[in-house]
């Protein structure tokens, strides 16, 4: 079984010093002045002058240069006293739930757990342990547009021609158990809903629950003379 306690979140990075400003100072973007001196230089790599583009800018391709503002206190993650990054907050929903596993999968997380051992002894002191299951080679989280790319080539390869989320997944699996006969209560619990008119915005008639539903009632009206 799944126990879902948690889920990981990658926090956007904060100054935690006392001068955002001056940290970030080696990194800030302003315009070049009007009598740039390094534009003006005769030998080494040409240097292209800063500007601040106008709104309807047509120089750049929609690619304008993005220029810090005077006071600027961004670039937090370069701050050697950042706050943020990986952190583990409660699921929406339910605090915690129960979800059995289907057995054709203990087998596949077994082998999970033999290559990430693996992959730990490789890493040695680089190894950064989150506890997670899936992970990078040397601990780190996976990142969330890394898990999009690889869904988006999942999909590609199963020849899926819908532009599905990752979310889209769950009403796929509501219908598939609902079709499977489980009771929708049954549902909502593997689902983490905590009320059952959620869950039924994500199942979906199907045509074989219609077909099976028609021929069950017309068992029950006109027995076996159909």
């Amino acid at each position: 079984m799944i126990r879902v306690f948690w889920q990981i979140k990658h926090q956007r990075f904060r100054h935690g010093c006392k001068d955002p400003h001056a940290c970030g100072e080696r990194l800030h973007r302003y315009p070049c002045p009007k009598n740039c001196p390094k534009a003006k230089r005769a030998s080494g790599r040409r240097h292209i002058c800063l500007t601040a583009c106008s709104p309807n800018c047509s120089q750049h391709s929609g690619k304008c240069p993005k220029l810090c503002a005077p006071d600027c206190a961004k670039h937090a993650p370069s701050c050697p006293e950042r706050v943020g990054g990986w952190i583990f907050v409660k699921p929406k929903g339910k605090s915690k739930r129960t979800v059995m596993i289907p057995p054709p999968l203990i087998p596949q997380l077994k082998r999970q757990q033999e290559m990430q051992q693996v992959e730990r002894d490789a890493a040695g002191e680089r190894w950064q342990d989150y506890d997670l299951v899936w992970c990078h080679p040397d601990g780190r989280p996976i990142d969330p547009g890394a898990d999009w790319d690889e869904w988006k080539e999942l999909l590609r390869s199963a020849e899926v021609d819908k532009d599905a989320r990752v979310h889209d997944a769950r009403h796929t699996a509501a219908t598939l158990l609902i079709e499977q006969g489980v009771d929708i209560s049954v549902v909502q619990q593997i689902l983490g809903h905590s009320q059952l008119a959620t869950t039924k915005r994500y199942t979906h008639v199907t045509a074989a629950l219609s077909t099976e539903a028609a021929t069950r009632m017309g068992r029950a009206l006109w027995g076996d003379q159909l």
